[in-house]
């Protein structure tokens, strides 16, 4: 039996708002601290983003799987769909809503613990075939990997493993790894390091589900019965009310 829905949907919520809270705040931390380096600003930022998902992960995760993500909730209901889990079309829309709600007052959250004005649209221009590029490998990647991790039963590695991995992409992708249509919009409420301009933000979101779309057809060559625990992505979270109290 599964948890009830307005329960696991404000898990959701709440960790997708942390988690973009951990990216844009130690984004305007790190202009604050190192403000002549960059490349010290984009590791500071790339450590507390990837500390932070980890830790979400383990808080959230036996209530809600930890989507925070609605390509990877995306995935899961189409894989889910005929074997009869993951989310249901129900489920996927209320989460869908929760991640961007929860994305939208994380930015604001870091904005104001910071002294900033709640809401200051990004001028950070992010566009570019590179760019979108990096976003399709960035988001396939994350999600072959919690799939990757369901099927093969070491979903307890996810935590450490989804967070190095986004850790990671800051890195080796040119558009630092939004790979999150929820995050990407977040990102948009405030013009900060971590910021993408409004009119940048279509141009990600294609880009992360076309990356959502090839996962889906390496998941189907490499693991080609991942539907049969799309129940456990990112973290295992059908259990009894009672177990989560």
């Amino acid at each position: 039996m599964s948890l009830a829905l307005p329960r696991r949907a404000s898990a959701e919520f709440a960790g997708t708002a942390l988690l973009v809270a951990a990216v844009v705040g130690s984004g305007i931390a790190a202009a604050r601290l190192s403000p002549t380096d960059v490349g010290l600003q984009l590791l500071e930022n790339a450590i507390a983003t990837a500390l932070a998902l980890g830790a979400l992960i383990l808080t959230f995760g036996p209530v809600s799987g930890a989507h925070f993500n609605p390509v990877v909730s995306a995935v899961d209901w189409w894989l889910g769909r005929r074997a009869g889990t993951g989310l249901t079309a129900r489920e996927l829309a209320a989460y869908t809503a929760a991640q961007i709600g929860g994305a939208i007052v994380g930015a604001v959250l870091a904005d104001l613990m910071f002294g900033l004005s709640a809401v200051t649209w990004s001028r950070t221009d992010r566009t570019g075939g590179n760019l979108w590029l990096a976003e399709v490998v960035a988001t396939a990647g994350l999600v072959v990997l919690v799939f990757a991790l369901a099927r093969s039963d070491r979903t307890s590695a996810a935590p450490a493993a989804v967070g190095a991995y986004i850790g990671a992409a800051y890195w080796f992708t040119s558009s630092t790894s939004f790979a999150n249509p929820a995050v990407t919009i977040g990102r948009a409420f405030t013009d900060t390091f971590a910021g993408i301009a409004p009119t940048s933000v279509p141009g990600f979101i294609a880009a992360q589900l076309v990356g959502g779309l090839v996962a889906i057809a390496a998941l189907a060559a490499w693991y080609p019965h991942a539907a049969d625990t799309a129940d456990a992505v990112v973290v295992p979270h059908l259990m009894q009310e009672t177990e989560a109290r």
